[in-house]
């Protein structure tokens, strides 16, 4: 849906990482009339060259993973006072962020059905989550992970039935071959349209029940799917990529060369990730947009189990300028991003500039989550914070 895009006044801006012909002189004066007259007639009008389309302006917001531990759904219930789950109070701080953008994408990486709810190693989350991602505002999801398949194809059926209710697009994973074949195209408002693709590197080992039950990612398979995707219409062509090495800041070896093949692509706009639970870079491959990991939009993991950095996360923002009547022409022309840490015990994700100024949680490690961010992402597109600790 398009909604108002309001100027973020401490945003600074990244510029990305671009007929006959008759001679003859004794033509009778009647000929002439209807000569000119034929020039005038509607279907001669309606050949004229239609005049441009200036070209459309958009935000598209990204952000990291959805990783749903027992604590987490745990502290739902909580604020559910006991009758089902309550996920949205934990996104009420990023809820304003993700409805000024155009359009808002996320990624869920743990499946959703009406069993008993369950953490890492095997995870199942209560499908309540699927409504607290609506009303913050997201428009549609991917589900293509390493924990796509921890429910087996119940899991894929029930993640998609969770979604569909709750009035959310997904892609990713799929219940028929048929659904995996059709292409998710987003209104972004004004006509524009952006096709989302995801895929993931793995599945933890477990085999798919299914050749289409979940995208796996391939270079030839993704750049193909880009180009049906701008054959059905698409302006722009956004890929989710799940992949890289688990609490590593750098992009790994798959990576790299998965970036490298699919941006030298004319069909493929930027593409953004997750999956290593901590932020990676955003660069700029063959003059577009990666943005290699995004980190935890929220989950139960800290430094006492995991990386420093895994309460740590980024809201990506894509800005476009979309040329309709010149294709090639579309381009992402910045990206900036605001650097979010989750707070413990309630889980609360908390942009992090906002937070300091607020007092929402200690200043000294709002501090250290930002400066771990930005120095893997840069400075210079994120949200600036205080100056001086509160």
């Amino acid at each position: 849906m398009r909604r108002s895009l309001l100027v973020l006044a401490l945003l600074v801006l990244l510029p990305v990482i671009g007929c006959g012909n008759d001679s003859s002189a004794s033509r009778s004066a009647s000929s002439a009339v209807a000569a000119t007259a034929a020039t005038t007639t509607p279907a001669t009008a309606a050949q004229q060259p239609r005049p441009p389309r200036k070209p459309v302006r958009l935000t598209i917001l990204a952000s990291g993973d959805f990783l749903i531990h027992s604590p987490v759904w745990q502290r739902a219930a909580a604020l559910a006072g006991g009758d089902g789950y309550d996920f949205a109070p934990l996104f009420r701080y990023v809820k304003p962020y993700v409805q000024r953008a155009d359009l808002a994408i996320c990624h869920v990486e743990t499946p959703m059905t009406s069993a008993p709810p369950s953490g890492y190693p095997v995870f199942n989350t209560p499908p309540a989550l699927a409504r607290a991602i609506r009303s913050t505002g997201w428009d549609a999801c991917d589900t293509a992970s390493n924990h796509t398949l921890d429910q087996g194809s119940g899991g894929i059926a029930g993640t998609v039935q969770a979604l569909d209710r709750a009035g959310v697009r997904h892609t990713g994973s799929f219940t028929t071959p048929q659904g995996s074949r059709r292409t998710l195209l987003l209104d972004a408002g004004d006509g524009v349209k952006v096709a989302f693709l995801a895929y993931t590197e793995m599945t933890n080992g477990i085999p798919a029940p299914h050749p289409w039950s979940v995208n796996i990612a391939n270079a030839g398979r993704i750049v193909a799917d880009a180009r049906r995707a701008r054959e059905r219409g698409a302006d722009v062509v956004l890929v989710n990529l799940h992949a890289g090495d688990e609490y590593g800041s750098q992009p790994s070896a798959f990576q790299r060369t998965l970036a490298d093949a699919l941006m030298r692509s004319p069909a493929i706009t930027a593409v953004v990730g997750q999956h290593v639970h901590v932020v990676q870079p955003i660069a700029r491959v063959h003059g577009k947009p990666v943005v290699f990991g995004e980190g935890n939009l929220i989950s139960n993991q800290t430094p006492a189990c995991c990386a420093p950095g895994a309460q740590d996360g980024l809201l990506a923002q894509l800005h476009l300028v979309v040329d309709r009547d010149r294709p090639r022409r579309t381009r992402v022309s910045s990206v900036t991003y605001v650097p979010v840490w989750v707070r413990q015990p309630d889980y609360a994700v908390l942009p992090i500039g906002d937070a300091l100024r607020q007092g929402l949680a200690d200043p000294a490690t709002l501090r250290a989550s930002y400066d771990r961010t930005v120095s893997v992402a840069g400075r210079r597109a994120a949200t600036p914070v205080p100056a001086r600790l509160p």
